[in-house]
């Protein structure tokens, strides 16, 4: 029996449906490339934060190798991030206590003898009710929150000067291309010009100051900031500690007096209770590390 085909006899090729592909418009390539473009500065970025970090890092765990005979790098990398952990504080902030404080006595059992402990400072200035002197996060948050009250905004961040750079160490309703550009702050900005001056600066319209690059006037503008304030973070020496700055949806007409002593008296608790964190809370990591250390070393 013959066997029956199904293709078409016909001479003619059949008809193809049209495609359903077509060409991107002129804007949606232009936003696929403005993704493209922030992923990589994020990228950039973030690369940046490790750069500045593991020298640091690195640093630490030579030291603590060496002092305590430690088998290789690695164990000392866990000991730090262990003692980091339990103090609630930054990895590379206990890697740069380790570096700058000079070391125990051979075969001491605390690594720093006689130590007097500051009192705990008063945060009743921030306004947030009872809160734990020991938690950073916590409290650099009701500081953050304090500013945008009094500012009457919801976009700012918290800078923390470490090594002559400003740090980003907290911030709230400002996008991820914003908080990695900003993530470590050198000059061209009013929060380098408010820690310079060690008094607050007021930028009434970002667009027309001449106060910063366009790179940096193009980040804060592309995120919704027309206008910023920076308040420097002065302890009870007169030390700028870091600064806080509240950004603005509109171009600003300054402050009162009564908002800005408000404002000062913020920054002064901060800078007061930073100075307390790193004398206590950071030098409590460190002998907590010496510990850590003394129970592994062979």
């Amino acid at each position: 029996m013959a066997t029956i085909s199904t293709a078409s006899s016909s001479p003619f090729p059949e008809e193809q449906p049209p495609s359903s592909a077509r060409r991107p418009s002129l804007q949606e390539e232009t936003e696929h490339l403005r993704a493209a473009a922030e992923q990589l500065r994020a990228q950039v970025a973030e690369l940046e934060v490790r750069a500045r970090a593991r020298p640091r890092i690195a640093l630490a765990e030579g030291i603590l190798v060496e002092r305590y005979r430690l088998a290789h790098a690695q164990e000392a990398f866990r000991l730090l991030r262990r003692a980091s952990q339990r103090a609630n504080i930054k990895l590379h902030q206990l890697a740069a206590a380790v570096v700058r404080t000079p070391g125990p006595a051979p075969g001491a059992g605390v690594w720093l003898t006689g130590r007097v402990r500051l009192p705990e400072p008063g945060l009743a200035a921030l306004g947030a009710g009872p809160l734990d002197a020991a938690n950073q996060g916590a409290v650099l948050g009701a500081a953050l929150r304090r500013v945008l009250t009094v500012t009457g905004t919801d976009m700012g961040n918290v800078q923390l000067l470490e090594d002559d750079v400003l740090r980003m160490a907290k911030h709230a309703g400002l996008p991820r291309h914003f908080t990695d550009y900003f993530a470590f702050v050198e000059g061209n900005t009013s929060c380098s010009r408010a820690a310079e001056a060690g008094s607050q600066v007021t930028v009434k319209e970002v667009a027309s100051s001449a106060g910063f690059d366009d790179e940096t006037r193009r980040v804060i503008l592309t995120s919704g900031s027309r206008a910023c304030h920076s308040i420097p973070l002065l302890d009870d020496r007169a030390a700028v500690r870091g600064v806080i700055s509240s950004h603005h949806a509109r171009p600003l007409t300054g402050f009162t007096q009564a908002q800005l002593r408000a404002l000062q008296d913020t920054g002064r608790t901060l800078g007061e209770w930073i100075r307390w964190h790193q004398d206590t809370v950071l030098l409590d990591a460190l002998e907590d590390l010496h510990q850590l250390a003394l129970a592994v070393r062979p």
